[in-house]
């Protein structure tokens, strides 16, 4: 976003099992079995919380750090939040995307949807040309996802950042706005 653009809103993005919304109070407890595990947090760019304040600081952004946004995704029909997708910019109509399931709720294709109906709704309703994602070759749950929602491995960078697993490559993912065909469209609001 250039410093003249305000900033974006979060709104709903419904999906057919799930409803994406803005972060509210209370979603730091849904979200510390995720943010405080070796397992979940292996590729993130920094180790696992183990405060849990410093945790709710970093999830709000209470410092006022990250030019982002955050949806929960949870159950249409109710429930626990299962999934987090952020999108960020620094560029005019270019997108960061990033996302992080709750654990216990893998293989159930709740990743694909959420992060399908995010992709559909930046490109069809909020105009961006060009998303992309910055993940560790080693995640290839990730990799996997990034893959079959139709991104293209522009770049294999090495060595790009020093996280708490050591030194860690970067395969970067694009997909532009017409190669999406919409076939994992969220659905209207």
């Amino acid at each position: 976003m250039s410093d003249s653009t305000p900033p974006l809103t979060t709104p709903p993005i419904t999906t057919a099992r799930f409803q994406c919304r803005p972060l509210k109070e209370g979603d730091e407890i849904a979200f510390w079995p995720a943010f405080s595990s070796d397992v979940q947090m292996r590729y993130w760019g920094r180790g696992p919380f183990d405060d849990p304040e410093e945790f709710r600081e970093y999830l709000f952004d209470t410092r006022g750090t990250w030019n982002g946004r955050t949806w929960i995704c949870e159950p249409r029909g109710g429930g626990d939040p299962v999934f987090r997708m952020v999108a960020s910019s620094d560029v005019d109509e270019v997108a960061e995307i990033g996302y992080i399931m709750v654990p216990g709720n893998g293989g159930r294709g709740i990743a694909r949807e959420c992060v399908g109906g995010l992709i559909s709704h930046l490109f069809h309703e909020e105009g961006f040309h060009r998303l992309y994602a910055d993940v560790d070759p080693r995640n290839t749950r990730s990799n996997a996802l990034l893959k079959r929602l139709g991104f293209t491995r522009e770049g294999h960078l090495r060595h790009t950042m020093k996280t708490h697993i050591g030194w860690t490559d970067t395969w970067l993912w694009g997909l532009l706005s017409d190669e999406w065909p919409g076939k994992n469209a969220a659905k209207p609001v």
